[in-house]
């Protein structure tokens, strides 16, 4: 099947909610949402708004981040959980991550400093229920994966990463775990991996990737992270099977020298992609949105190139710390620093870089304007400063 760019993109903001944006309503919106895309990639830095709601904010009207919350450690429909690195998905999908649980038992970064603790913490929270690392007195240290830590800390991250612990709740940075089995259904809980062998399993993945994004190819990235056991070898024959049996649709994009494959569930939304879709509107997208998973694809289709620089030394970085792309209709037309003052509740927009070639329209002012509102009634900021 062939299909234009313009179509493409069409397509595939339209899937992402972000054609238009800001569109989707309260809990049951984030919830059919998370659960189309299978998982958003959590982050806990938080310059103007973490990263998961940074997703929301753009899709849902009038988020806030007291709604993802709820539906996390209140009505328990999210869970904190490890899929494309550390994620939020729905807690339904805990049996298919069976395989990550057992393997973090057998593979985690394990010292005897840690042994000797996990019976005491698993008494602690028996008794006493949600505890964070700094409820416990073990003062030893071990070699972690990031830094040096405390025994509690990699102790209570080991026995989540295999599945014993939940996190309950978070204050600020700070998690709280509890027992897993005091918050997930027990028929959720007692639930067998569903994909019995590791083909089964591969194709499960990779449908729930490409789901992710909504339109993607076989290409080697990022978005392909965390799926265990896969290859490319592996990918590529899964792709070619899933085409075959329908499960996916292969499309050939115009000026594409890859091939790139969706759900055949999506044939009804790809049929509609020349649609008009209405006066362009703008949106701010989070650094690790599920459309900007692949920076390659990404540059291909909408010849907008992004990198988050937070990890790059100052005098690397081209533009700043935390930048967010900017979107208005179907292309990418700049990117702007944002900061917020959470005791003076003032937005600051640090800096701001209009994409070359760009037009600068009246209506495309008044859209960014009227989503940096709406972006700052998102963080709670009380003023605008640039």
């Amino acid at each position: 099947m062939k299909i234009s760019k313009e179509d493409v993109k069409r397509f595939l903001l339209s899937y992402q909610n972000l054609l238009p944006p800001r569109r989707l309503s309260g809990g049951e919106g984030i919830l059919a949402f998370v659960r189309k895309v299978g998982c958003l990639q959590f982050d806990p830095l938080n310059i103007a708004g973490k990263n998961t709601d940074l997703v929301l904010q753009s899709r849902v009207k009038n988020y806030r981040p007291d709604m993802l919350y709820r539906l996390l450690y209140e009505d328990r429909k999210l869970l904190d959980g490890w899929d494309k690195n550390m994620s939020i998905y729905p807690i339904e999908d805990w049996p298919y991550f069976q395989r990550f649980r057992e393997d973090a038992k057998d593979h985690i970064r394990r010292s005897e400093h840690i042994d000797e603790v996990l019976e005491q913490i698993r008494k602690d929270i028996e008794v006493r229920g949600p505890l964070s690392s700094q409820d416990f007195d073990f003062d030893k240290k071990v070699g972690w994966y990031w830094a040096p830590a405390k025994a509690s800390r990699a102790a209570l991250e080991s026995m989540y990463w295999w599945g014993e612990l939940v996190v309950h709740h978070r204050a600020g940075t700070r998690k709280y775990y509890d027992l897993a089995g005091r918050h997930i259904p027990q028929d959720i809980f007692d639930r067998l991996d569903p994909n019995t062998t590791e083909e089964a399993y591969h194709r499960w993945h990779i449908s729930r990737r490409i789901d992710s994004i909504g339109l993607f190819w076989s290409r080697s990235g990022d978005a392909w992270l965390g799926i265990k056991g896969l290859n490319s070898a592996k990918r590529t024959a899964a792709i070619e099977e899933m085409v075959r049996s329908g499960e996916l649709i292969e499309l050939e994009i115009e000026g594409f020298d890859y091939p790139v494959y969706t759900s055949s569930v999506n044939r009804e939304l790809l049929d509609r992609s020349h649609e008009s879709t209405g006066a362009p509107e703008a949106s701010f997208i989070a650094p690790l949105d599920n459309l900007l998973w692949d920076r390659k694809f990404i540059k291909s289709l909408f010849q907008f190139e992004y990198t988050w620089e937070v990890y790059k030394r100052p005098q690397d970085r081209k533009y700043g710390y935390y930048v967010l792309p900017v979107l208005f209709g179907r292309e990418f037309v700049a990117r702007f620093e944002p900061v917020f003052d959470k005791k003076k509740r003032v937005l600051n927009i640090k800096n701001w870089w209009w994409e070359e070639g760009v037009v600068v329209t009246e209506d495309m002012k008044e859209a960014i304007r009227k989503c940096t509102d709406d972006f700052a009634g998102f963080l709670g900021a009380e003023k605008i400063a640039t």
